[in-house]
Order: C-alpha cells, then sequence, then structure tokens
C-alpha cells in the first residue's frame, strides 16, 4: 500500500502492481505545506482523490476522510464517506480512532460503505496521545491497541492501519485479527505495508520518519537537472533546433515581401 495524491504517481503506483493507494491527509504536510493534517478539509482531499481515481486501474483506492469530515462534524460523516465514492470514485474510506470512532464507524459500515481503521499513532489527535511517538509502550496501552482492532474488526471494517506500534504487539494483533493488518512502522508481522511515496522517493525533505526506507533520493537530482536548465536558457543552449519549430522559407520570403 503506498500513499499517492495525484495523477502522476498514482498511474505509478497502479502500473507496479501495489494492492491499495490511499489518498492521505497527509496531503496537508507533504503536498500543501501545512504543519498539521487537521488542517486539510473535505475539498483538498476530494480534489486530489479524483486525479488519483483517474489514474488507477487496478488497485483499490481509499480516501483518507479529514479531521473535520467525521470528528469535528460526526453528524455529517455519513454524508462525507459517500462523496469520496460517489463523487472522487474512491472504493472505500480510512478512519482514525478517536473517542468516538465506534459510534461513526458503525454509521458509515451500516450505510454500506466500506471502512479501513487506523489505531496506534493517530495524527489527527496526537495531541490527545502524547504526540508524535510510539504508542503501546506498556501493557496497559497495548492491551488498549488491541481491544480496539477487535473492536474495529467487529463493527465491520476491512482492514486496519496500525502505526508507530512495537512489533510484537503488532504481530499479537495482526495473528488475533481475521482482517487485514496493514503496518507503518509497526514491523514486519503485519499483513501488509504501507509508505508515502514521496517519503520512499527522497522527495519530503523536512523530516524523514525512523520507519521509512529511501529506496531512492530523486531530491538532489531533480535540484541538478532544474538548475541545468536554468544554465542552459541563460547560455542560449536551449532550445536546439531539435526542440523547435520551422517555417518553409518560401513562406517565410512571402511573410517578408508583404511587410
Amino acid at each position: 500500500m503506498f500513499t499517492a495524491y495525484d495523477y502522476p504517481f498514482a498511474r505509478l503506483v497502479d502500473k507496479a502492481g501495489i494492492d491499495i493507494i490511499l489518498v492521505g491527509d497527509s496531503l496537508a504536510n507533504v503536498v500543501l505545506g501545512l504543519e498539521s493534517t487537521t488542517q486539510v478539509g473535505m475539498q483538498e482531499m476530494l480534489h486530489h482523490a479524483k486525479a488519483v481515481t483517474r489514474a488507477v486501474k487496478h488497485a483499490l483506492v481509499v480516501g483518507d476522510m479529514p479531521f473535520d469530515s467525521y470528528q469535528v462534524n460526526a453528524k455529517d460523516c455519513v454524508d462525507n464517506a459517500r462523496k469520496f465514492l460517489s463523487e472522487a470514485g474512491c472504493d472505500a474510506v480510512k478512519l482514525e480512532w478517536f473517542d468516538n470512532c465506534p459510534e461513526v464507524t458503525k454509521k458509515i459500515v451500516e450505510s454500506g460503505i466500506p471502512v479501513m481503521g487506523h489505531i496506534g499513532l493517530t495524527p489527527q489527535t496526537a495531541d490527545k496521545i502524547g504526540g508524535f511517538k510510539v504508542q503501546g509502550k506498556d501493557a496497559e496501552a497495548a492491551g488498549k491497541l488491541i481491544r480496539q482492532a477487535r473492536e474495529l474488526q467487529e463493527l465491520g471494517c476491512f482492514s486496519i492501519v496500525l502505526e508507530c506500534v512495537p512489533d510484537k504487539i503488532s504481530r499479537m494483533i495482526t495473528q488475533n485479527s481475521k482482517i487485514p493488518i496493514i503496518g507503518i512502522g509497526a514491523g514486519v508481522h503485519c499483513d501488509g505495508q504501507v509508505l508515502v511515496i514521496h517519503d520512499v522517493l527522497g522527495l519530503f525533505e523536512r523530516f524523514k520518519p525512523k520507519f521509512v526506507k529511501q529506496y531512492i533520493n530523486l531530491a538532489p537530482m531533480i535540484s541538478a537537472a532544474l538548475v541545468s536548465f536554468r544554465d542552459e536558457v541563460i547560455g542560449e543552449k536551449f532550445p536546439l533546433p531539435e526542440h523547435s519549430f520551422a517555417i518553409k522559407e518560401e513562406e517565410l520570403n512571402k511573410l517578408k515581401s508583404d511587410q
């Protein structure tokens, strides 16, 4: 599973045979330059989800419901979830765990919309769980995660994202779940893994989480290409004749004679 936000990347991810594409609310940080995922709303999420679904032929596309679409305005949760399917063409939605998560999840599932859960580190409510840090590091906290996973499964979630959890705890959760557990910073024992495509390609330079493996660092390569373009334009080395269009000499002569 990859998190992607636009047509070009979604097309590449889909062609690579990735099973799931998440249009994540990390759009706020990665693409829009905002500080928190809570700062992105339905308008932005639907806009980018539409771009992703236009590109995808095979992968399951999951729309990440933004903070205010179900936590702030819980009464509108079903309508907002439905927009991801009816307007953006997504196959499912994802919700992060919060105080009223079971109630909201139940409403959306019962409306016929597939729901992916998300427990552990939940960025939308990081301020309530001690910040951006590993969750479930003691017996009490780990037990809470196990209960949350069980409850989401019972409520009808088809899958759960497990973020920043000790690997032995994620192993326990995965082994006791009947639905796929997708890990991010949760060790190798999950049923699948998810990363943000910009992190994997070295395109997000603000910070690099510990759980990210950077498979290629494209940012310096892109910067070098841009500098080369700048220098060639200044030095009149671009565009060359092969990048330009011609007019027949007789047509040019006609034009000159008319002037």
